[in-house]
C-alpha cells in the first residue's frame, strides 16, 4: 500500500465519557451537581446524542433532522446540530451548552488508542503515506499535536474544510490526491461501516475496527501493519 487513511473518532482516538465531559464543564464553571443529578444529566445528554464522538442520538428531533444529516459539512452546522441536541437537556447554567461544545474540541477530552502511536510511527518508518479523513466540524490537528501523533500524519482531510462528508467519494478522492496516492494502493481504516466504506467506490481497500473505550481495545489497529505491508 502506498498510503493508509485513518478515521479520527473511534479509530485513532476516543472521546471521554459523557459524565467526564459534563463534570469538566461544571467544574470550570464553578457549578456542581450531586452524584445522582450528575449521572442523570449525563445519561440524558447521552440519550440525546449531544456529545460529538459519543453515542448517536436515540432519536433525532424532527426540527433538527435536516441539519443533522449535513452536520459535518461546515463548522456552523456542526455546532448548531450538537448544541441543538444538548439544549434539549436542562442544565444548571445557560452557558453550559456552548461550554460543552467547546470542551469536546479540547485535546484533554480525547485519548489515543494504545496502539495508535506504534502503528502510525511504523507506517512512517516504512515510508507509507498517512492521512486522516474525518467527518468533523472543527480542526482536530491540535489534538494530534498535543498527544504527539502529528509528526506521523502527512495530510488531514476534514469534511468541514471541504464541504462534503463521508461516505461521499469526493472526500476520499481529496485525501488520495493530497497524499499523491493511487486509490487502488490505499487502505482506509475506520469504525463506521457506512461512512468509511465510501472509500471502496474509488477502489480503496477498507479495514474496520470497533468503536470501543480505549481500555477495551488495546491492539485492534495492529493488523493494519500487515494489511499495509
Amino acid at each position: 500500500m502506498a498510503a493508509v487513511l485513518f478515521d479520527f473518532s473511534g479509530t485513532l482516538f476516543r472521546i471521554e465519557s459523557t459524565e467526564s465531559w459534563l463534570s469538566a464543564v461544571l467544574n470550570e464553571a464553578g457549578l456542581a451537581l450531586t452524584g445522582p443529578e450528575l449521572k442523570q444529566a449525563a445519561a440524558a445528554l447521552e440519550t440525546a446524542g449531544a456529545l460529538p464522538g459519543g453515542p448517536g442520538p436515540v432519536e433525532v428531533p424532527e426540527e433538527l433532522a435536516g441539519l443533522w444529516a449535513v452536520r459535518d459539512e461546515s463548522a456552523e452546522r456542526h455546532r448548531a446540530a450538537y448544541t441543538g441536541l444538548s439544549r434539549r437537556v436542562p442544565l444548571p447554567g445557560p452557558g453550559l451548552h456552548d461550554a460543552l461544545y467547546e470542551r469536546h474540541m479540547s485535546p484533554a477530552a480525547w485519548a489515543p488508542y494504545q496502539d495508535a502511536a506504534h502503528v502510525l510511527r511504523t507506517l512512517r518508518e516504512r515510508g507509507t503515506g498517512v492521512g486522516v479523513v474525518s467527518n468533523i466540524g472543527w480542526d482536530l490537528r491540535p489534538v494530534f499535536r498535543e498527544h504527539g501523533l502529528d509528526p506521523y500524519v502527512d495530510a488531514y482531510t476534514l469534511s468541514y474544510e471541504h464541504g462534503v462528508q463521508k461516505p461521499d467519494p469526493r472526500l476520499f478522492t481529496a485525501a488520495c490526491e493530497e497524499l499523491g496516492a493511487d486509490p487502488s494502493q490505499v487502505l482506509m481504516v475506520g469504525d463506521d461501516r457506512t461512512a468509511d466504506a465510501g472509500a471502496t467506490a474509488l477502489g480503496c481497500r477498507v479495514h474496520f475496527v470497533d468503536h470501543l473505550p480505549v481500555a477495551e481495545r488495546p491492539d485492534a489497529l495492529l493488523p493494519v501493519l500487515g494489511l499495509a505491508g
